[in-house]
């Protein structure tokens, strides 16, 4: 054995200091590498998003043709292609399309003649409204519940929760849209139909200095309750039909990972001193839990833009969803690549900040 071995074996105070110093670096830098890898996993994620979509678009000809087709002569329609660079080889308008979008240009619509970063950001800070609300009905409605199942484990409460659960995240959202209109607006008339805010509302958004695009902040600056109720109201049913999707989910995770830390040895040994079962469901197995959910929010919020497409359309609520549908249906494929861009840029920095929360939490993700 060598020397410095032999130090190390018999407890050397100076080798024990040294490897205790190595080890705290390295927990330090264990943190800035798991962050600086997760950011830097940001750019492929995009890409191969954007790449995907440019392909498949393209699959089906030129943009000019798919929207343009059978509304112009031949000739008319080939000088269209012709401008806009079309006719030239695939790869050379990816290349070109990809330095474009890595300089915010996302191109100009084909059916309005708008630019698509004026599409995005008129109404995407609609989308990211209703993704909110739905978040914090998912919020709301899953981990109360989780909590209730976990504890009335194998007992009624528990079986109607799990099936209301798989029924929250099996349920078409544009079907859950539908019901709850039918119901609520339609049948009882407690709540609007569609739209983000009434006429009288939404011209009073309009007139606002500087609007923000989210309508919830912009009733707030006018200090009318009534534009806020108003816009509240018409927030109320978009938000439960996508909510619920993620809701399901959420009940789940909670039952299970607050099942699971009631079996853990902490608790088990708080319950050998006479700690009682709501006591140890409030302090010991409940905050544990909910640190899963914060590591499946990224995919959620992803699971939301999804969504976001068929509850707008629902709901006529003018936001990135909405306007892919009628884009998708006029087959501009400028404009649908731009907000996939946009949705896939969205999805990728949610999972990131997630990430950097998760590993704030809980030292064990980063490793």
């Amino acid at each position: 054995m060598t020397t410095a071995a032999t130090e190390l074996a018999a407890g050397d105070p100076a080798q024990e200091e040294a490897s205790t110093g190595r080890r705290r670096r390295g927990g330090g830098g264990g943190l800035g590498s798991y962050l600086v890898i997760r950011f830097l996993l940001i750019f492929p994620t995009v890409l191969i998003l954007v790449t995907t979509v440019f392909f498949l678009m393209r699959s089906t000809g030129d943009p000019i043709t798919a929207a343009l087709g059978g509304r112009l002569t031949g000739a008319e329609l080939a000088e269209r292609v012709r401008e806009a660079g079309y006719d030239r080889p695939l790869l050379v308008q990816y290349l070109d399309y990809l330095g474009d979008v890595a300089t915010g240009d996302f191109g100009t619509t084909l059916s309005d003649r708008r630019p698509v970063t004026e599409v995005l950001t008129t109404f995407g800070v609609a989308t990211l409204e209703l993704a909110f609300y739905a978040l914090l009905v998912a919020f709301v409605v899953g981990i109360p519940l989780g909590r209730l199942a976990a504890y009335s484990r194998d007992r009624w409460p528990d079986a109607v929760l799990r099936v209301f659960a798989i029924l929250c995240y099996a349920t078409p959202v544009f079907f859950a849209g539908l019901v709850l209109k039918l119901v609520f607006a339609s049948g009882l008339s407690w709540l609007p139909v569609a739209g983000r805010a009434s006429t009288g509302a939404e011209i009073q958004l309009q007139f606002l200095d500087n609007p923000t695009g989210s309508y919830l902040i912009d009733s707030i600056r006018t200090g009318d309750g009534e534009v806020v109720l108003d816009v509240l109201e018409h927030a109320v049913l978009p938000a439960i039909a996508l909510g619920l999707l993620t809701a399901g989910v959420f009940l789940r995770l909670v039952r299970t990972n607050v099942i699971g830390t009631f079996g853990s040895g902490y608790v088990e040994a708080a319950r050998s001193r006479g700690v009682g079962e709501r006591r140890l469901l409030r302090k010991h197995a409940y905050r544990p839990a909910l640190i899963p959910i914060i590591t499946v929010i990224g995919l959620q919020v992803a699971l939301l833009m999804g969504g976001a497409v068929l509850t707008e359309t629902t709901f006529e609520w003018k936001g990135l969803g909405f306007q892919l549908a009628e884009y998708l249906q006029a087959r501009d494929f400028v404009a649908v690549q731009g907000i996939v861009a946009l949705l896939a840029v969205i999805v990728a920095v949610t999972n990131f900040v997630v990430d950097v929360i998760a590993a704030l939490i809980d030292p064990r993700v980063r490793y």
